[in-house]
């Protein structure tokens, strides 16, 4: 491993101007796969948006990130921690792929690299994710990387025209460190 944020096929790295092109295309297929419908965004706003990300210090524990193939160095997702509360010990943290990458294998170590920072350096205890219920690609990803399913939030969230389940999943430090040991990456 050359640095924490490198793994075999990954890594993790601050969003560059630049990047505004990838994050577009990662809506646009959020938007197809029914999970986000929001008003278009012209490419200005999305360049502004990557300035904006690139500039920004990390708000505590939350943070973005740009998931890199390593043997491209082509942009082929984002991962980040959006909710933590330090108090109590948990955070929420969000991924996605590209269309074109994924079954990969880049989200599996991107989360891996995410939580083990998030648990061993932040010493958080627990970790949540909440993923619709028909986002079955999700779910079977959460589920191989250990992630129990805690709750189902019925018909909680509103998309593409109808209302859908909201699948609440954690994870604990002590699993993590069981099923991802340091010397996994």
């Amino acid at each position: 491993m050359t640095s924490f944020w490198t793994g075999e096929r990954v890594r993790l790295r601050g969003i560059e101007p630049d990047d505004w092109t990838a994050f577009m295309r990662f809506a646009a297929d959020e938007e197809r796969l029914g999970d986000v419908l929001r008003p278009p965004r012209s490419a200005e706003g999305y360049r502004a948006w990557a300035r904006e990300q690139a500039a920004a210090t990390s708000d505590g524990d939350c943070f973005q990130l740009a998931i890199e193939a390593v043997e491209t160095g082509a942009i082929v997702g984002a991962v980040g921690s959006h909710v933590a509360d330090s108090r109590a010990g948990w955070f929420e943290y969000g991924v996605t792929i590209g269309t074109d990458h994924r079954r990969k294998g880049y989200a599996v170590e991107a989360v891996v690299l995410l939580l083990r920072f998030m648990f061993a350096e932040r010493r958080y205890h627990r970790c949540q994710a909440r993923i619709f219920a028909h986002n079955e690609a999700s779910l079977t990803l959460h589920q191989r990387l250990g992630f129990t399913e805690e709750g189902r939030l019925r018909d909680h969230l509103f998309a593409a025209g109808r209302h859908h389940d909201l699948v609440m999943m954690g994870m604990l430090a002590d699993e993590f460190a069981r099923l991802h040991p340091i010397s996994e990456l």
